[in-house]
């Protein structure tokens, strides 16, 4: 059965609690691998890899809900540890993770709602 994207949660450790990323609208993770190519006299015209190591992001949007949000800009380079999975969060229902704040934005336009963007860089193993 499909699920909503609203079942999906990213959340940051805060001391001994986890607090969901406020005002989420889309949230896009993402675990990547590396091929590394290889020579081989038998492949002929044909490329060889070996599987290299993995990285993984996750990038969340979200409204802005105060304008105090805007100090979160300065939390760029922070370590934070995400866990990542179904809103009830049940046992072997998540994921879990240290990643790096790479980017912040914020964007205001005039008459419009502000939202903003986070990407986080994994900082070794997701799981």
């Amino acid at each position: 059965m499909a699920t909503l994207g609203n079942n999906i949660i990213v959340q940051i450790q805060s001391g001994q609690n986890w607090v969901a990323v406020g005002a989420s609208r889309t949230d896009e993770i993402q675990v990547d691998g590396e091929q590394i190519e290889i020579a081989s006299k038998t492949s002929g015209k044909w490329r060889e890899f070996l599987t290299g190591r993995n990285t993984w992001s996750v990038q969340t949007s979200y409204l802005v809900t105060a304008a105090s949000d805007i100090r979160e800009l300065l939390k760029v380079n922070t370590t934070v540890r995400l866990r990542i999975g179904g809103s009830t969060m049940a046992t072997g229902d998540y994921l879990t993770g240290y990643a790096i704040i790479k980017t912040q934005k914020l964007t205001a336009p005039i008459g419009g709602l502000a939202n903003g963007t986070i990407v986080f860089l994994g900082n070794g193993a997701l799981g």
